[in-house]
């Protein structure tokens, strides 16, 4: 085996000990990851793979891909708690292997590994890799785009990889809109020609340029147009609805008109800071970036044009997720490589990444050592002054978790002194390999409806029917049993009445399981069984018997609050 095949080797592993770590041990934990494992359990469950579902409704805040490949993953795996996070692995292996790839094509095999190696460690990413959420794997999709259109500019021409490139992004448009921004590498490749940049070509007067547009169409046309056809086969008002919803609504209104998530223009600076270990090299790498710019390294500029861009889009609007910008950083673990291994030379940069070490190291060190050594009394009224569940004898197990972490890390730290930049990986790799085998199912308990749906499957009995009003998907998904649905998003009285109308045709064996503040005023509550806390959530057993005779409401008045943000 050559050296740089057992570098890749020790690489992949690394990634799969990294991020694979947890895989098995968990259930899907709110906000996002169990409204795509129901919609994906409800594909296999019914059928019906063109038009995602969430509960009795039509699903349409996002296009089918994603769940698709978890459905997949569980015919596959014929295991749920494999399959809901098998993309976001192997999205995660995919983008890394893109820019370690890119890296070695364009300056040397060391470099791909600093980019691999950087983005594999870059907090965002391994965080989001190790969750089951759709923008893994749309960064993935738009890596790989750019991938092909820089390998075919500076490289080219490769109309294999410039055609490849350009279906990539019309893929990532079907994983989520934002995948046509990979597109938007092509402005600095233009410039850059246009201005006659040594090596920058885009060869726009061959015929086979147009191939690329095209290709983007037909990836998108996967899905769209079969969406679309069946739409107008159906003649169901509900189908126009969801194609309206998700063309137009989830995507362009969303981006000019945000709804949620409110945000000010620098927050996506201040996500930024989660790239780190890598981000701290940024003050010593911005004059290295100018000086490689001045003269004209097209290397440099589409890579960092293409990440401002990005930063820029998302900036705009005033809906902001942490996520949005996770695409943008393979491209800057790029532009970053090439000057790692001068920066971890220097002196300041050293003494940061010792510091930042030493910090891990404290923080580890005194959470864990005040959860082993807090009082009880202390530990009880701290967790439900926050509205967590959890019992102290597992709040003691965490600790022991984070001490352990803390152990581990002030160990490389004292071992790899001499080499912080080094040592920042190893601990990182030993904090994260202990979170997934430890922690995931430490806390999976209070991060998911599991146990809460268990009692309540135990409480109502094997003859025992259950309704849902203002439910969650965690609460539907980790029902093992078929549930009644009222709606998701509808208003929580209309729900209400048309629970109580369903309960009434069998009163002696269905229930209804409903969040607390959704009970509204006609329910007695020393009728009705608190059922648990679940996410924060406080939820109640509702048996006939627990509706005040003769209260009526009107289903059309909306609650005092009658929505539950979050997941």
């Amino acid at each position: 085996m050559t050296s740089i095949r057992r570098d890749q080797w020790i690489l992949f592993l690394a990634a799969l000990l990294v991020i694979g770590a947890g895989i098995g041990l968990r259930d899907p934990w709110p906000a996002d990851e169990p409204r795509f494992a129901l919609v994906a359990r409800q594909m296999i469950d019914s059928g019906q793979w063109l038009f995602p579902h969430r509960g009795n409704e039509l699903y349409a805040d996002k296009p089918p891909l994603f769940m698709w490949l978890q459905a997949v993953g569980y015919l596959v795996t014929r295991e749920w708690r494999i399959a809901f996070l098998l993309p976001s692995l192997l999205a995660a292996f995919g983008t890394i292997a893109c820019v370690y790839d890119l890296g070695k094509r364009l300056w040397s095999h060391k470099v791909g590994l600093y980019a691999a190696y950087a983005l594999l460690f870059a907090v965002q990413f391994t965080y989001q890799s190790k969750k089951a959420q759709i923008d893994p794997l749309v960064t993935f999709w738009i890596t790989l785009a750019n991938y092909g259109l820089i390998r075919h500019v500076l490289r080219g021409p490769d109309w294999r990889w410039w055609m490849l490139g350009w279906f990539a992004a019309g893929i990532g448009v079907i994983t989520k809109g934002v995948g046509v921004l990979a597109i938007l590498m092509l402005l600095p490749a233009a410039y850059a020609s246009a201005s006659g940049w040594a090596g920058v070509r885009l060869h726009v007067h061959d015929p086979k340029f147009w191939l690329g547009p095209v290709l983007l169409l037909v990836a998108i046309g996967l899905w769209l147009v079969p969406m679309l056809l069946a739409v107008r086969a159906s003649n169901d008002p509900a189908y126009a609805a969801y194609a309206h919803d998700i063309l137009f609504h989830q995507t362009a209104q969303r981006y000019a008109d945000s709804w949620t998530h409110v945000q000010p223009w620098w927050y996506q600076f201040s996500v930024m800071l989660s790239w780190a270990p890598l981000i701290l090299a940024l003050p010593w790498a911005v004059p290295a970036w100018a000086r490689r710019l001045r003269r004209r390294d097209p290397r440099y500029l589409l890579p960092l044009v293409w990440w401002a861009l990005i930063v820029l889009f998302f900036s705009i609007p005033s809906g902001k997720r942490d996520v949005y910008i996770l695409p943008a950083l393979p491209m800057a673990a790029l532009a970053f490589a090439p000057l790692l291994p001068g920066l971890l030379r220097q002196r300041w940069p050293r003494r940061i990444a010792s510091l930042s070490g030493a910090a891990l190291v404290m923080l580890l060190l005194a959470a864990g050592l005040w959860l082993l050594g807090a009082n009880t009394e202390r530990l009880r009224h701290v967790f439900e002054a926050r509205g967590i569940g959890i019992d102290v004898d597992h709040a003691r197990a965490i600790g022991w978790m984070l001490a352990a972490m803390g152990a581990w890390c002030a160990a490389a730290w004292l071992w790899l002194r001499q080499r912080p930049g080094l040592a920042l990986p190893w601990m990182l790799g030993g904090v994260w390999l202990m979170y997934g085998l430890i922690g995931h199912p430490l806390l999976n308990e209070y991060s998911s409806a599991h146990a809460l749906m268990q009692r309540v499957d135990q409480r109502i009995g094997a003859a025992g029917e259950l309704g849902m009003v203002a439910w969650k998907e965690q609460n539907l998904l980790q029902y093992d049993r078929p549930a009644a649905t009222f709606g998701f998003n509808q208003p929580w009285a209309q729900q209400r009445a048309a629970a109580v109308e369903w309960q009434s045709q069998s009163p002696r064996t269905r229930w209804l399981f409903v969040l607390e503040d959704a009970l509204g005023p006609c329910v007695d509550r020393g009728r009705a069984e608190f059922a648990g806390i679940a996410n924060r959530r406080r939820w109640w057993l509702v048996p006939a018997s627990a509706w005040t005779p003769g209260c009526r409401e009107d289903a059309r008045a909306p609650d005092a609050k009658d929505s539950d943000p979050g997941g």
